[in-house]
């Protein structure tokens, strides 16, 4: 329709057919409550309105850190308690220490003794991390410089692969035992007790039972006194935790068999049940890898997965942080903190709920499967440490593969990866076959 006047009407307000805009909601638009931030030590939302995992994780308590820092070592010298040399290692198959000097001897104080970390499973509440197991920070130096007492020079130890130096001019000797920001000082170290010449012992022993079937290069440049003594990052985690898991199991009922000859069956009935299990547990001195390279268990590239097959350690025989233990020996950068293992740890700890359940179920002959499961962690205690590996390492040519040969340093379990020659495998395996065949067709003649 046109205007009979030739006028242009007004133009309409934004947002609406006329009239003035609608008031906007209280709480909204400048001024409004939601542009002042909160008040600290306040929440703005109620968190019964929020969901459980959301309000659960708003009402944790803040981590509780536990201070493990030596005071007395902050300065990277360790001395002598009889004549204050600082020349000290450990005690080769002990876990002394001893001054080269003096040749007095002495034992590290036990970890758990001195924090209490033995103690409180069944009340853990919130996260506990100890100050060795803190988040790193993203821009700390690997380098750590110490000022010589003795003489004044400066002395750099590069954390990466080493925690002492000794000064080049007055021979005092400096161990890394600040805890700075870098993740290279631990809470706790657990000494090594098997020997260098043990450990190759007991790689060559392992090596020998393999070598009929080894890689010819392998055998060629198998030199199992090049084994290196390596100080491995692990977390250390007490935990207190409840699981639910509910599933199917079977009782079978009858069983019969159908058909004849190649066609013959065997077939079973069975009663099905809906079976729910709940368990409350703690867990003391669970260890978690702390090196994301070692955690990497591609086994396309690598074995590192036979680390793990080497444990348990005694980690209960942990003495607090000192340096001068890893004298004589190399040590990987801790690099994973405690928010990146919890996946890691929450798994660990649903697989050992249902091996807690597991003789609860033993009614069910034909077995049960597991379909739903949930875990409610309700204290965790994280504590950094250092265990003693022996390591033989060799890389497949060709293909890249990395082997690994590893000795437990406490108790002397071996387990490692021998490269083989397949072509090999393959003819024991033919001729294994044939031989069996030819057994089986003897008897058969002879009962005919």
């Amino acid at each position: 329709m046109s205007n009979k006047t030739g006028s242009t009407p007004p133009p309409l307000p934004i947002g609406g057919t006329g009239g003035t805009p609608p008031p906007l909601p209280p709480g909204i638009g400048p001024g409004s409550p939601q542009d002042v931030p909160p008040e600290p030590g306040t929440f703005p939302v109620d968190p019964a309105t929020l969901p459980k995992a959301i309000r659960d994780e708003v009402l944790a308590p803040d981590p509780v850190a536990i201070d493990t820092a030596s005071e007395e070592l902050k300065d990277g010298q360790n001395h002598c308690p009889k004549c204050g040399a600082t020349d000290i290692r450990q005690r080769p198959g002990t876990d002394l220490l001893i001054c080269l000097y003096c040749r007095n001897e002495w034992h590290g104080e036990g970890v758990e003794e001195a924090f209490g970390l033995g103690e409180g499973l069944d009340t853990l509440t919130g996260t506990i991390i100890a100050s060795g197991a803190q988040a790193i920070a993203a821009d700390a130096s690997h380098l750590i410089s110490f000022k010589c007492t003795g003489c004044g020079a400066e002395v750099t130890v590069n954390t990466e692969s080493h925690m002492t130096a000794r000064c080049h001019w007055c021979r005092h000797v400096f161990g890394v035992n600040e805890q700075v920001a870098n993740g290279a000082v631990p809470d706790a170290v657990l000494p090594f007790r098997i020997k260098k010449d043990d450990a190759v012992a007991r790689i060559r022993q392992f090596v020998d039972k393999r070598r009929l079937f080894a890689l010819k290069e392998f055998k060629e440049q198998f030199t199992p006194e090049n084994v290196v003594g390596v100080y491995m990052p692990y977390m250390i985690v007490d935990g207190r935790a409840s699981a639910e898991v509910a599933g199917h199991g079977e009782i079978e009922t009858r069983r019969y068999t159908k058909g004849t000859g190649d066609k013959k069956k065997t077939y079973y009935d069975a009663d099905v049940y809906a079976v729910r299990r709940a368990v409350d547990f703690t867990v003391d001195d669970l260890p978690l890898e702390s090196s994301k390279e070692r955690s990497k268990l591609d086994t396309q590239v690598n074995t590192n997965n036979i680390i793990n097959t080497i444990l348990p350690f005694d980690t209960k025989n942990a003495v607090k942080w000192n340096a001068s233990y890893l004298s004589g020996f190399s040590s990987e950068k801790r690099d994973t903190d405690v928010e990146a293992l919890r996946p890691r740890l929450e798994d660990q700890l649903l697989s050992i709920a249902r091996c807690q359940v597991e003789p609860s179920v033993s009614r069910y002959d034909r077995g049960v499967r597991w379909e739903e499961e949930s875990l409610d962690v309700h204290g965790t205690r994280w504590v950094a440490m250092y265990l003693p590996v022996w390591l033989y390492s060799y890389q497949q040519p060709g293909s890249g593969m990395l082997h690994y040969i590893a000795v437990n340093g406490r108790t002397g379990e071996t387990m490692g990866s021998v490269p083989v020659q397949h072509w090999k495998l393959l003819l024991a395996a033919l001729t294994t076959g044939t031989f069996i065949e030819a057994i089986v067709i003897a008897m058969l003649l002879g009962a005919n």
